[in-house]
């Protein structure tokens, strides 16, 4: 695929960022793209190699190798090479049914299974999919795909992440009657609610509901179902029902001070600072919550990164970040092997922007918070906190995070965000609905099927997996409805 000496006569191309002093005053999108001729050029980097692991989806040393989604990247690539964007778009939307989340959010497993990768640098996948389905909506390809027949079926889905999404666009293909339920103000989850406006724009999101709608598909807001709708009323006027609500029941800290006024779940405070841009049309930012505070970020990942790029665009005083585990390698270990995904350093948007504002890297490896003390008005001040180390554990051989006697330290604290993860799906969804849960409140299924406990009782995404990817939860809607639509109609096309 491609051209078979692109991977030699052309070097992979970044099309770079808007520099981090800039960026931080907005909370738009920042990232450039490359013009159509280099697009096509990187297209033409994609080697006819043996075994593309970059569509494979495979289990390699405990983490995927490539793309859950199985993605013809190769076929796609080879298109763009050849400047057939429409034939690209059209084989892209055979497994993906939203390119234009997944090339602005994904971590780009393709990419790091790339063959290129292994004694060079991957072929540019990620921005080849945005080039796409740019191009695709530039040009009126993406258009509503009406079922032609309606089978009279109806479908609730509850969530409206990617994975409700994706199994109601699906669903509705088919020619069932689909509603898609969502708690919130406003259809999207954590895609709308859970990523800063900077990574992925909400018009993009509002964009692909008005095409759902123009296909028949419908969406309630506000509705909370298991506390304003009950399952019983649900069941009674749907077919089947799918649970798409994520893992959304954040993971605390239990430490003294918890109880400290400034002290909020990370996916509370990003919701919070996009909903308040969203209302006011970005003419008015919260400023209040984070302006000139000493601000700390527990968790290490990436939603602890976009609190960091989220609090400096706030106003930040000082921005640090702390991680339980240790730095991880700049380059890959012996026991790291291509085409596992990479273990190294990662440094984020939000990282390379507080280098830029306060001369230092924010994250602190091996720490975590022992304590807080607040001030007279009962608001956080300070944390208290102490250096962990790796200790293997002599009958396990796990390595577990111990605490380093006398190494405690005290930093200002004004604002302080938890973003250590999720413990699974919310208690009140599940108990509505009498589903099984396994040891970590996911809803239990068989191996690779979808159908709870509960007769008609379907589920997906995060609520069915725990905590993962935007991909991830795009395919499980999908297998989702394809498991849906068996039990309806005794087979399945999709």
């Amino acid at each position: 695929m491609g051209k078979p000496t692109g991977f030699i006569e052309y070097d992979r191309k970044y099309a770079g960022m808007e520099e981090p002093k800039k960026r931080v005053r907005h909370f738009r999108e920042f990232k450039n793209y490359l013009p159509e001729e280099e697009q096509q050029k990187q297209g033409a980097r994609c080697m006819d190699c043996g075994v593309p692991f970059c569509q494979s989806g495979a289990m390699l040393g405990g983490m995927v190798s490539g793309c859950p989604l199985h993605n013809l990247v190769p076929e796609t690539n080879d298109l763009v090479y050849q400047g057939k964007w429409k034939q690209a778009y059209l084989r892209l939307s055979q497994t993906l049914c939203f390119p234009e989340f997944t090339s602005k959010v994904c971590p780009a497993l393709c990419e790091a299974a790339c063959t290129c990768n292994l004694h060079g640098e991957p072929v540019g996948t990620k921005e080849i999919e945005h080039a796409i389905i740019d191009r695709a909506f530039a040009n009126g390809w993406v258009k509503p795909q009406i079922p032609a027949v309606r089978t009279g079926k109806k479908v609730a889905v509850v969530g409206s992440g990617p994975a409700g999404l994706a199994c109601a666009q699906q669903l509705n293909k088919r020619g069932h009657l689909v509603t898609v339920f969502e708690k919130s103000d406003r259809v999207g989850g954590l895609l709308r609610y859970g990523i800063p406006n900077m990574k992925l724009e909400k018009e993009v999101i509002d964009r692909r509901i008005r095409l759902m709608e123009e296909e028949g598909i419908t969406f309630k807001t506000g509705v909370d179902i298991g506390k304003d709708v009950m399952p019983a009323e649900l069941k009674a006027g749907y077919d089947r029902v799918v649970l798409c609500c994520g893992a959304s029941s954040p993971r605390d800290i239990k430490v003294p001070g918890r109880e400290l006024k400034g002290i909020y779940f990370a996916v509370d405070f990003l919701g919070a600072v996009t909903k308040e841009l969203l209302d006011s049309d970005f003419g008015k930012a919260p400023y209040h919550l984070a302006k000139n505070k000493n601000v700390l970020v527990i968790g290490g990942g990436d939603t602890g990164n976009d609190c960091v790029g989220t609090a400096i665009r706030l106003g930040a005083k000082s921005v640090t970040q702390l991680e339980m585990m240790p730095q991880a390698p700049d380059t890959r270990t012996a026991d790291n092997p291509w085409p596992q995904w990479p273990r190294v350093l990662k440094t984020d948007y939000g990282q390379e922007e507080a280098a830029a504002l306060f001369g230092r890297d924010p994250r602190i490896y091996q720490t975590t918070v022992a304590s807080f003390t607040g001030n007279k008005k009962g608001e956080v001040a300070q944390a208290v906190t102490v250096s962990l180390k790796p200790v293997k554990d002599k009958k396990t051989g796990r390595l577990n995070m111990v605490t380093v006697e006398g190494s405690e330290k005290t930093v200002s604290a004004d604002l302080v965000l938890i973003a250590v993860g999720f413990t699974g799906s919310e208690a009140y969804v599940t108990e509505a609905f009498q589903v099984g849960t396994d040891g970590r409140n996911n809803v239990k299924t068989k191996a690779e099927q979808y159908e709870t406990s509960v007769p008609g009782v379907f589920t997906a995404g995060d609520m069915h997996r725990g905590q993962s990817l935007v991909v991830w939860a795009i395919r499980e809607g999908r297998e989702a409805a394809k498991a849906v639509d068996t039990s309806l109609m005794g087979y399945s096309n999709l």
